[in-house]
């Protein structure tokens, strides 16, 4: 199957499978970046001792390891018991999500990202199947995301499952673009930490970033089959870490470029919004977020000929998960009244 834009393979698996798949390649693909292959980088970097990775970011984030934090004692309310094996996800309320849609920007070297809105689209659809309460921010300012963050925030999360925000950009290593400047992404997780966000203490906290981590680039390896082939008491209460409880799935991995077609949305949502729609209240989400890195490695390749050093690479997302039980959305309209 093909059309103008796309050159589709289509490989039927097994029914115990995701089902049926697509390996797309599309002169279309562009990347989440703001540079060209091997250009300057016109951001500055801050060296620290944690790193500018997800756990890093957490890590220098206000709060951690500081001494307010070490000698305040926090309190919230125990959502679910202490050695329970999955999330409580039988609030009334599945809870917010939240998605900033970039498109277009000020700074003069980002480009516009052609396909975003149909990530966006795809994305808003699939979580409202999914009892989300969703609200879509397009193309604000920095000033406008920290203050719909900090709205969020200061909300109360009591009836809620969990919290969701996802964050379609440019970006680059330990930095994700605004409409009009760059900013760090712990200055949004940092928000959500038990101690600035008691209601959401013991509750998943999800965040989704589709960008660029840097510029270089995944030629990937080709697999060839071999010559051979062979076949405590739940009552009493406990502590958990501020920072527990977060799951940061980006879309690529640190110092890599994310692939975008222009016509239909990023690899990493499109492989996103399909594992959802399909397993979304059948799967747990770590096994799910794993055939999401399957659906990106095996089924997209870049195809831009015209360009050979961006021709025929390849993507992996990487997940950081502090998720310390099972995450599953149960149907809302099915689950059992339970205590909350």
């Amino acid at each position: 199957m093909a059309d103008k834009n796309n050159e589709i393979e289509i490989e039927i698996e097994s029914t115990d499978q995701v089902g049926i798949r697509e390996v797309a390649t599309n002169t279309d693909d562009l990347t989440d970046a703001f540079g060209s292959v091997g250009g300057a980088s016109t951001s500055s970097y801050h060296n620290n001792s944690y790193g500018s990775g997800a756990i890093g970011q957490l890590a220098n984030s206000n709060g951690y390891g500081s001494s307010a934090s070490s000698y305040h004692k926090y309190v919230a309310k125990m959502v679910t018991d202490r050695h329970a094996a999955e999330y409580n996800m039988r609030h009334k309320h599945r809870g917010m999500a939240i998605i900033f849609n970039h498109e277009h920007f000020d700074v003069p070297t980002l480009k516009s990202r052609a396909g975003t809105n149909v990530d966006c689209e795809n994305l808003s659809r699939v979580l409202k199947q999914l009892d989300f309460d969703v609200t879509v921010h397009k193309d604000c300012r920095y000033k406008e995301i920290l203050g719909a963050i900090e709205y969020a925030a200061s909300q109360n999360h009591e009836d809620n499952d969990c919290i969701l925000v996802a964050i379609l950009s440019h970006g680059e290593m330990g930095y994700i673009y605004a409409k009009d400047m760059q900013y760090k992404l712990d200055n949004i997780w940092s928000l959500f930490t038990a101690n600035h966000c008691p209601t959401l203490a013991g509750k998943p906290k999800l965040f989704f970033i589709q960008a660029c981590q840097g510029d270089r680039l995944d030629a990937g390896v080709t697999m060839q089959r071999g010559r051979t082939e062979t076949d405590g008491d739940s009552s009493m209460s406990y502590k958990i870490p501020i920072h527990a409880d977060f799951l940061i799935a980006y879309s690529t991995i640190p110092g890599f470029y994310s692939w975008r077609n222009t016509t239909r949305g990023s690899w990493f949502m499109q492989s996103l919004c399909a594992e959802l729609a399909a397993n979304g209240k059948r799967l747990d989400m770590l096994t799910l977020l794993t055939f999401v890195c399957q659906r990106v490695a095996v089924d997209f390749e870049s195809c831009t000929p015209d360009t050979p050093e961006m021709h025929q690479q390849k993507q992996i997302p990487c997940i950081t998960t502090m998720l310390t039980r099972i995450l599953l959305f149960s149907d809302k309209q099915k689950a059992p009244a339970g205590r909350v």
